[in-house]
C-alpha cells in the first residue's frame, strides 16, 4: 500500500465517522421532539383579591360610532365587516381570555385594556356593545362590555378579560360558550335582566348638568387617600358629546373594577355622591376611552372619582397627562395597596 493509498483510506474512515455522528444527532433530535413553547397568556403573580365579586358590566345605550373600530378590517389575510346597526347577534363557539400581555395597552376602541374589568373582544360586534356570555358546562353567566377586536383563532367567538373568564370558569383554557348581544331595545325595556326588572334609559340627550365643585389641589401622589376639603370652584364646561342622533343614558358610566391594588388617577373629591356621579357622567361623555375605568369610592364625608387600576405609576401618569390635556384639570396619582 502506498502512502497515498493510506491517506485516502484514513480520509474515508474519517468521513464515515462523521456521518455516524450526524445520524446519531439527528435521531436524538427526533426522539426529543421540537422545543416546547407556550403562547398562553398568564395572570399577574398577585392578582387583586375578590375578583369574583367584581360586578358585571351594566348595559347602557352607547352610540355606535361610524368608522374607527367599526370599519371593515383585515387580519391574517381574512376580511371582517363589523355590524354598524343595533342588530341582535347570538352564536356558539369557543371562548378564550387575554391578560397581562395586553394589560394597559390600547384596545381597538382606543380605551386602555384592563384585564380586571368586565370587558371582551369580538370580531364583528359593534364597538361598544354589551353581551351576555354563558358557560353551559356550569350554568354561569356574565355581562361584558365589548371594546376590542378578536379573537382570530379558528372556532373562537369571544376573547374575555381575565376577570370575566374567572367568573365564568374558563381560565384553564378555551371553553364552549353561548354569546348574545344585548340590543338597545332590551336595555331600554330592561328585558336583558334575568328578573325582567325595568331600567331607566333616556330617549334623548339629557340637559346640560349644573357644574359641581372641584377638589382642592392635593400632592402629586399619596399612598392612602385621605379626606380633603372641597373648594367651591366651578368645573369648566366640557364640550358636548358627538352622535346627537343616538340616545344617551343619563346615568354615569358604571365602573367595572373594584378598589384593587395598583395605581389610580383621581379626578375629583366631592362632599355629595350626586356631585361625584354628575362629574363622572360628564367625563364619560367627553372621554369615552376612560369611561369603563371610572369608579366612585365612598369614604366618611367624601366621595372620590378615580380611574384605574393601572399596573404601574408610569402608566397612571400617562393617563393623567391625557386627562389633564383634555379636561384642563390636575388629576392625582393614588396608590392602593
Amino acid at each position: 500500500m502506498t502512502k497515498f493509498d493510506a491517506i485516502a483510506r484514513e480520509l474515508r474512515e474519517h468521513r464515515h465517522h462523521l456521518s455516524m455522528l450526524c445520524v446519531a444527532a439527528l435521531l436524538a433530535a427526533c426522539a426529543s421532539g421540537p422545543p416546547k413553547s407556550s403562547s398562553r397568556d398568564e395572570p399577574e403573580a398577585k392578582p387583586p383579591p375578590d375578583l369574583a365579586r367584581v360586578p358585571d358590566a351594566q348595559p347602557q345605550v352607547e352610540p355606535i360610532r361610524p368608522g374607527g373600530p367599526n370599519k371593515p378590517y383585515e387580519v391574517l389575510g381574512k376580511d371582517y365587516t363589523p355590524q354598524r346597526d343595533d342588530s341582535p347577534l347570538t352564536e356558539k363557539g369557543l371562548a378564550s381570555w387575554y391578560g397581562r400581555k395586553f394589560h394597559g395597552k390600547r384596545t381597538a376602541s382606543g380605551e386602555v385594556y384592563n384585564m380586571y374589568a368586565m370587558t371582551a373582544a369580538h370580531k364583528t360586534m359593534p364597538i361598544p356593545s354589551y353581551a351576555r356570555v354563558r358557560n353551559p358546562a356550569n350554568g354561569r353567566e356574565v355581562i361584558v362590555r365589548v371594546n376590542d377586536r378578536g379573537p382570530f383563532h379558528p372556532g373562537r367567538v369571544i376573547d374575555l378579560s381575565y376577570t370575566a373568564a374567572l367568573k365564568l370558569g374558563v381560565l384553564n383554557g378555551v371553553a364552549p360558550v353561548e354569546v348574545e348581544r344585548i340590543t338597545f331595545e332590551q336595555i331600554r325595556a330592561g328585558s336583558w335582566r334575568r328578573d325582567g326588572g325595568a331600567t331607566e334609559v333616556a330617549a334623548a340627550p339629557a340637559p346640560a348638568p349644573t357644574p359641581a365643585p372641584l377638589p382642592s389641589p392635593l400632592p402629586a401622589a399619596v399612598s392612602t387617600p385621605l379626606p380633603v376639603p372641597v373648594a367651591a370652584v366651578p368645573i369648566p364646561e366640557l364640550p358636548a358629546a358627538s352622535a346627537p342622533d343616538a340616545p344617551v343614558d343619563p346615568k354615569p358610566s358604571r365602573a367595572f373594577t373594584t378598589a384593587a391594588q395598583g395605581f389610580w388617577v383621581q379626578l375629583g373629591a366631592f362632599k355629595q355622591r350626586d356631585g361625584a356621579e354628575e362629574f363622572q357622567r360628564r367625563v364619560s361623555g367627553e372621554l369615552d376611552w376612560l369611561a369603563p375605568l371610572l369608579a366612585v369610592f365612598s369614604e366618611p364625608s367624601i366621595f372620590r372619582l378615580q380611574a384605574g387600576p393601572y399596573p404601574s405609576r408610569g402608566e397612571a401618569q400617562d393617563a393623567a397627562a391625557r386627562i389633564r390635556e383634555a379636561l384642563k384639570l390636575v388629576p392625582l396619582i393614588v396608590e392602593r395597596r
